[in-house]
């Protein structure tokens, strides 16, 4: 098992939680060659697997870019099915309160520079062998462009606190911890998208889950 890893009480391979925020480089490497070797039973996208919609053998970057390019026009089930996996749950968009749905240091940022809002989302994709993965999807939007680009560029780095996902029983899962490994995030003028995804049933690759993250944070509000 590398370093940084372990097996959770399901058999699932799991990153260590690090309290939180971005853990984009010696978590992502081991991560990256976790997939590379195929850890576990992957599901259908760990290299240029075959699986729904985006044409047999296209790897996993060819899949997210096209993946993207869907959810910028607002098609998440179309991006889902590029990235080989079928939408299977979601729930309505969730206002919150900035700071009360914060922590770290991006809770003190949003206390001090406040929010327009924030609207929360969960998706859940899988694919045909019962393997799944949960998506956290926030759109927070602020009074300036110098205020969302500065809150960016909070969230994306390592250890600064995150934005609180909604609970995951509202798409039928046991609690599942996010952990910030798999992350992607967008700014669109004043509103910031951030995301995360992680494993809900079976086994999907980090490869995959982070190509989730990153496909989901195009999604407009």
């Amino acid at each position: 098992m590398p370093k940084g890893f372990y097996t959770d009480d399901r058999g699932r391979v799991r990153p260590v939680a690090g309290g939180g925020g971005r853990s984009r480089s010696v978590l992502l490497a081991g991560l990256i060659a976790l997939s590379a070797v195929g850890y576990g039973g992957a599901v259908g996208l760990s290299a240029g697997g075959s699986g729904g919609g985006g044409g047999p053998g296209l790897s996993v970057e060819a899949r997210k870019a096209e993946g993207g390019d869907l959810a910028r026009r607002g098609d998440a089930d179309g991006a889902w099915r590029r990235m080989g996996l079928h939408g299977l749950k979601r729930t309505e968009k969730q206002q919150a309160a900035c700071v009360d749905a914060a922590f770290g240091a991006v809770r003190e940022f949003l206390r001090e520079t406040g929010c327009t809002s924030m609207d929360r989302v969960l998706f859940t994709v899988g694919d045909d062998a019962g393997n799944s993965a949960v998506i956290a999807v926030a759109w927070v939007v602020f009074d300036s462009r110098g205020d969302a680009r500065e809150f960016q560029e909070i969230m994306d780095a390592p250890g600064t606190g995150d934005v609180k996902a909604l609970g995951t029983a509202q798409v039928g899962l046991v609690d599942v911890a996010f952990t910030g490994a798999n992350y992607g995030s967008d700014r669109d003028r004043s509103t910031v998208t951030v995301a995360e995804a992680e494993i809900a049933t079976g086994y999907v690759t980090p490869e995959v889950l982070d190509a989730l993250a990153e496909v989901a944070a195009q999604l407009p509000r």
